[in-house]
């Protein structure tokens, strides 16, 4: 998937949209998504100004982002405008390395269990070969009333 299809399953828009493309998707199964991670990002002069590390909760973001277009997929059908889905739960949370400027971050994000309107996804962020985040995490597929 490229970014114009992505933009159809993810409310999100510049500065927060942290999925760049979509590389392999089984529908029900997994997604690996692709996040550019630029100097050009907003955060990065705050975080940190003399070392830009990209925000572990930025990675955690990008992950649940995946985990929604995966989730949609699956589903069959592209989000309607008025629903989302939020957190609900992020277990097991660990950072393994800094993921820096430059870096390309792959989003792999597997469905352990769907129950109603709650998912739950096993998580896992790499650069590389190497391991840069990992999390159990839990969605909720919300309507606004």
């Amino acid at each position: 998937m490229d970014i114009n299809e992505i933009l159809q399953y993810l409310p999100h828009r510049y500065p927060f949209l942290l999925v760049d493309r979509v590389l392999e998707i089984e529908e029900g199964v997994r997604i690996l998504a692709l996040k550019n991670v630029t100097m050009n990002e907003p955060f990065f002069t705050g975080h940190f100004p003399n070392r830009p590390v990209f925000p572990g909760v930025l990675i955690m973001e990008a992950l649940a982002q995946a985990a929604a277009i995966l989730s949609f997929k699956t589903m069959g059908h592209k989000p309607d405008p008025d629903a989302a889905v939020y957190f609900a739960g992020i277990d097991n949370a660990r950072f393994k390395r800094p993921v820096l400027p430059g870096d390309q971050l792959l989003l792999e994000v597997n469905i352990s269990r769907k129950m109603r309107n709650i998912w739950k996804y096993s998580a896992v962020a790499r650069v590389g070969d190497e391991l840069a985040a990992e999390a159990d995490l839990m969605c909720a597929l919300k309507t606004a009333s």
